[in-house]
């Protein structure tokens, strides 16, 4: 199976990398009726809430940059599969020199690590915004609500000590490697960002994890995730980047974009559609 994609934005050469895929469960999508669920399915032609788990591999400038890395074996035999991706590109984890995360949620980091701990990709610097740097590694913060999610503060926690002396922050408009910056999009975490490439006057985004379920969250994008710390803070966030992205046509990617995963949006009723791009 063909794990990767690619496309030129410019002088760069992008590749989504499907490190594997998921479906979700309607019980994800609170205070979403079973009936709307149902009927957006239908729309889509879908029999489940299907999901991708996206890297993005960025080669620019002599750069070769890896934007999240999945998540590993965490999620069972339909994932882990970034390592076949990039031997699909002709990249090795040593070739890689700049690392950066969206947010530090666990099918984003899991593949930067190995299971015991040790940094995957030894000649990476590792750019992570800094409000979620500082929120996953405050102890305080899993409990009561959050308790649930203790073990993912334990993952973030192992990947920020793997590459301790070779972390860097992704923060809003802060420029990563050149052409390439933060978006923040906080609400899905504190520190949720997106990021731009901008090449020979080219340009992509990528929206991070405003959309977990295509099938879903673009023709209604109202509807949050549970996995949302900050559901309405999310919310705002992905209907203020989709107005955005409907309006100036720019071409966009996502940590969970089902393939091709590079898409223009345009608007349909009160929502939107996905316009596949290439």
């Amino acid at each position: 199976m063909q794990r990767t994609v690619t496309q030129q934005i410019g002088d760069a050469q992008v590749s989504i990398i499907t490190d594997g895929t998921f479906a979700f469960t309607p019980d994800l999508f609170p205070g979403t009726e079973a009936a709307h669920i149902d009927d957006l399915l239908a729309q889509a032609g879908a029999s489940e809430i299907a999901t991708n788990f996206n890297a993005v591999l960025i080669r620019h400038g002599g750069r070769v940059i890896l934007a999240d890395a999945g998540p590993r074996d965490l999620f069972g035999p339909s994932c882990g599969f970034l390592h076949d991706g990039l031997a699909e590109l002709g990249v090795t984890p040593a070739e890689v020199d700049t690392l950066l995360t969206t947010h530090l949620h666990p099918d984003h980091i899991a593949g930067m690590i190995t299971p015991e701990g040790a940094a995957v990709f030894p000649n990476a610097t590792l750019h992570v915004p800094e409000a979620d740097r500082v929120f996953w590694s405050d102890d305080s913060q899993f409990q009561g609500d959050l308790e649930g999610i203790r073990d993912w503060a334990t993952l973030a926690q192992a990947v920020l000590a793997a590459y301790g002396d070779r972390l860097a922050s992704l923060d809003d408009g802060q420029e990563v490697a050149p052409g390439l910056s933060g978006i923040a999009l906080p609400g899905h975490t504190p520190g949720h960002s997106g990021w731009r490439l901008e090449s020979a006057g080219a340009s992509l985004i990528h929206v991070g994890d405003i959309v977990h379920a295509p099938a879903l969250q673009v023709a209604d994008p109202e509807i949050g995730i549970s996995f949302d710390i900050d559901m309405d803070t999310a919310r705002a966030a992905r209907k203020r980047l989709m107005d955005q992205l409907a309006s100036d046509g720019t071409p966009f990617t996502g940590g969970h974009f089902l393939r091709p995963a590079f898409n223009r949006l345009e608007r349909a009723g009160s929502g939107y559609r996905l316009v596949p791009e290439g």
